[in-house]
């Protein structure tokens, strides 16, 4: 999906913040995984109160001591790659709520020799040095 734009989905996994799997936290495992099948990219949201199936409220509140907090992981990429990524979510994902929701992608593109330093092409020329090539 590098560089292009358009249709795609969205796949979101809600899980608890202590979900594990092997020792590790579950939503570690699920970005490594998601990042060796070469999908676009997987993002980690830490909610701040939420509840599931349990019903049982989960919140970061400063009186409270509950520490499994909601969370949320996101990838998106072209619908065969995340259809394809299903079968390792199925064995990962035993408790939770996994959706699926078509989505359009306007701007993607990885950051510049993968330094971490992110880059804009502001103006639309292919540089992101702010100059034009005009």
């Amino acid at each position: 999906m590098s560089g292009s734009t358009g249709a795609a989905l969205r796949l979101t996994v809600h899980l608890g913040e202590c979900d594990t799997w092997h020792h590790k936290p579950l939503y570690a495992e699920i970005v490594h995984r998601a990042r060796a099948a070469g999908l676009a990219g997987a993002s980690v949201f830490r909610g701040i109160e939420g509840f599931g199936a349990s019903s049982v409220v989960h919140t970061q509140r400063l009186l409270s001591l509950s520490e499994d907090l909601p969370v949320a992981v996101v990838i998106v990429d072209t619908e065969e790659r995340v259809r394809g990524f299903l079968p390792q979510l199925e064995e990962l994902v035993t408790g939770g709520l996994v959706t699926l929701e078509p989505c359009e992608v306007i701007q993607y593109g990885g950051r510049a020799g993968g330094s971490g330093d992110a880059r804009v092409d502001a103006d639309g020329d292919g540089r992101t040095d702010g100059g034009s090539a005009r």
